[in-house]
């Protein structure tokens, strides 16, 4: 009996034979065994099946034979089988329980995979493939997937494994029966369907014979031993309306509560920023004393808002005064309240029954409650920055939403620094009444917001979040950064499988499921979701590099081999031969495509246009914006400056790459295909005509070649999940 650290209830292995005899029913291609009690019958089951055979010891407290020793592999006669008989069954262990002989045929091949079945105590049931044999855990090249899986989803899953070159032709045998493969992953996810007790199957190894098909020549199932819970999601809380989320993020007017005349309070700041931010509504504030703050005459009590004026509250006040104030806001026909105020479920016990209790309060008054702690809300379709801190970004079509008030920060810093813009942010704080994914839902079907972003940390029902995060990804893209461990986790301790499921793959393998475009740093969150937003989805995964310069087309196209799913185009002879007409003889006649310096004054636009309206291609990188700018900035900051003629070729060189960026964009609009424009200048020379041209028509510059090559790989990604849906 093993005890699961991760679970309260206990859980029992079913020895290899019970296993095998389960699994079998789930499309697990089993090798042909016999399960005999002592080595004379083991002899006569190996004559049957044939030699070479393997002899293993069987029972139902055995979990991992070869660790202890229990498996005789290529046995070729009766002496040598009873021998191994005999053998195993004198190392059997009082704790093994009823022991048998298992004999199977010898099956070879030179690859082998795991494939498995883990129920994880957030994300539920999830059905694994990996890279198997003794190597496993520490290959762990593991992917997962939520069961039930369909067959779209089981090539998916198959696709996403690193060493695909395993899965094809190899050494001379040939490429993995995915057929068959594809039958057993979704068999694997019927069984955690129909048995509800099974805590994980580990069938590994799964070896590939030498025609490709898969044969399992061991299986390990692992079930609770004792009545299964029903897994106790909480329960979900109504999502706010529509017209509350407006009154949130287009109201009528605001006011801020406890404002103050000191500019280092967050009564002063909030009002500030709302007001500096060109909001056009109503802007009222409250301040005991009455007094004027930045030109608005305050009122001591919120009772003396006029009724109907205002739909947002920004509470700046002590926790203790917040309930009183819902009361009044609500009679004043306040419908939105975002509370700044800290002291609630951040802090202890007490916090926490405070925070029910405003929750309980907001309920029965009809009012949206967002934060507490929260840092605050922007809008710029509303023209809306109702929060404690800086900045406000320009508009746009982002739409974020965060856990973190720190990470809105970062989201709107990298707005104003790259010209791409925000539609509404906000700061949920702890979320007590209004969550992440309640802000996502509202994202989806606004007009403002082409793509969400999302910083989410402290995950406490992961199969519910799941699905409400696939419902949004369903209708636009949402990109999710994620920090910290989900709780709880892998309820299998005994298999391999329970070991490979590590929290973090099992929370990708779910993300991957439900279409979310999962990242892992900052910067790539905001390169996803600034492409997502301005960019159209590829139609397919053929990338062309456009460049300037040799060696950045090199790594770019590195970067883009790397990627599982983008290819590096192979230039057909109709484009190379197109090509030809406007380089000289020494470009590189390949993709990249390397104008090799042999550019005149419509080059670029005119090879970038032929290689964006080809068919094949679907995608374009464009590198070396900005070359003849910087030029063109150290003459104008050289002391000859503007004599010998270089006031003109100063101006040439920055309308050429001004017009290299504007060519960039509109073929992209005329083509429907994404075309990212990259160059360090984007950081290193903001205010270099190029990257400033492509900030200019609302795309991103991207600082390098590989963090084009990775957002366009998450777009990629995502359209095939759209397409996948729309079958």
């Amino acid at each position: 009996m093993s005890v699961d650290p991760s679970s309260t209830f206990r859980t029992r292995t079913l020895s290899e034979s019970e296993s095998k005899a389960m699994v079998r029913n789930y499309a697990v291609p089993l090798a042909a065994e016999a399960l005999v009690d002592d080595s004379r019958t083991c002899v006569e089951a190996a004559r049957r099946i044939g030699y070479p055979v393997a002899v293993k010891l069987n029972g139902e407290g055995i979990a991992h034979k070869t660790e202890r020793g229990l498996v005789r592999l290529g046995l070729a006669n009766d002496d040598s089988v009873e021998r191994a008989a005999d053998e195993l069954l004198a190392l059997a262990r009082p704790s093994d329980g009823e022991v048998g002989l298992l004999v199977a045929p010898m099956v070879r091949g030179a690859r082998e995979l795991i494939v498995g079945l883990v129920r994880d105590a957030q994300f539920g049931p999830m059905v694994m493939l990996g890279i198997g044999g003794i190597l496993a855990e520490a290959i762990a090249d593991v992917a997962f997937r939520p069961a039930p899986i369909d067959e779209p989803t089981a090539v998916e899953l198959i696709d996403s494994l690193v060493m695909q070159s395993v899965l094809g032709p190899f050494r001379g045998e040939a490429a993995v029966d995915r057929n068959s493969l594809i039958e057993l992953l979704v068999g694997l996810g019927r069984l955690a369907v129909d048995h509800p007790e099974v805590m994980s199957v580990d069938v590994n190894p799964l070896i590939i014979a030498a025609d490709g098909s898969p044969v399992a020549v061991d299986a390990l199932v692992e079930v609770s031993a004792e009545p299964t819970p029903v897994s106790a999601h909480p329960q979900q809380r109504p999502r706010p309306s529509d017209e509350q989320f407006l009154a949130l993020f287009e109201p009528r007017g605001v006011v801020v509560t406890g404002a103050s005349s000191h500019p280092g309070k967050f009564g002063f700041v909030a009002l500030h920023n709302l007001l500096a931010s060109g909001y056009s509504g109503a802007v009222m504030a409250t301040n005991r004393s009455g007094e004027e703050v930045l030109g608005i005459r305050t009122v001591a009590d919120l009772s003396d808002v006029e009724l109907g004026s205002v739909d947002l509250m920004f509470v700046c006040t002590p926790a203790s005064a917040n309930p009183d104030l819902l009361r009044t806001a609500a009679d004043r026909g306040i419908r939105a309240a975002f509370l700044t105020s800290a002291g609630y479920g951040e802090a202890g016990e007490e916090g926490r029954a405070a925070e029910r209790e405003l929750i309980a309060l907001a309920d029965e008054l009809g009012v949206l409650l967002a934060g507490p702690n929260g840092q605050g809300v922007v809008s710029t379709p509303a023209s809306l920055c109702a929060q404690i801190v800086a900045p406000y970004p320009p508009t746009g079509r982002i739409g974020v939403a965060s856990q973190s008030g720190n990470f809105v920060s970062s989201f709107l810093n990298l707005s104003r620094s790259t010209g791409v813009g925000i539609s509404r942010a906000v700061s949920a704080g702890n979320a007590a009444a209004v969550g992440v994914a309640d802000y996502l839902d509202f994202y989806a079907d606004d007009p403002a917001t082409a793509v969400s972003l999302a910083y989410i940390e402290g995950i406490t029902d992961g199969r519910g979040l799941m699905d409400r995060l696939a419902a949004v990804a369903a209708r636009k893209p949402l990109v999710l950064l994620k920090g910290g461990a989900t709780a709880g986790g892998a309820r299998a301790a005994a298999s391999h499988t329970g070991a490979l499921a590590a929290d973090d793959r099992i929370f990708d393998g779910a993300c991957r499921a439900a279409g979310l475009t999962r990242v892992q740093s900052v910067e790539e969150a905001f390169d996803a979701a600034a492409t997502f937003a301005t960019q159209p989805l590829p139609k397919g995964p053929n990338t062309v590099i456009l460049t300037t310069a040799g060696g950045w087309g090199v790594v770019t196209s590195d970067a883009v081999t790397r990627d599982p799913d983008l290819v590096l185009f192979d230039l057909p002879e109709d484009l190379l031969a197109a090509i030809d007409a406007h380089l000289p003889p020494r470009w590189s006649r390949n993709n990249p495509v390397d104008c090799a310096g042999g550019e005149t004054r419509d080059t670029i636009p005119d090879v970038m246009a032929l290689i964006a309206r080809h068919p094949g291609v679907h995608s374009v990188i464009y590198l070396g914006l900005g070359i003849q700018s910087n030029q063109a900035r150290l003459m104008r900051e050289g002391r000859f400056h503007p004599d010998h003629g270089l006031d003109r070729i100063v101006e040439y060189h920055e309308r050429q790459d001004r017009r290299f960026a504007e060519a960039a964009a509109a073929l992209s609009e005329e083509t429907g295909k994404p075309i990212l424009v990259a160059t360090e200048l984007a950081v290193a020379d903001p205010d270099n005509a190029g990257p400033k041209a492509v900030r200019a028509s609302g795309r991103l510059c991207y600082p390098t070649g590989d963090r084009a090559v990775v957002a366009l790989g998450h777009m990629l990604r995502y359209a095939r999940y759209r397409e996948r849906r729309l079958r």
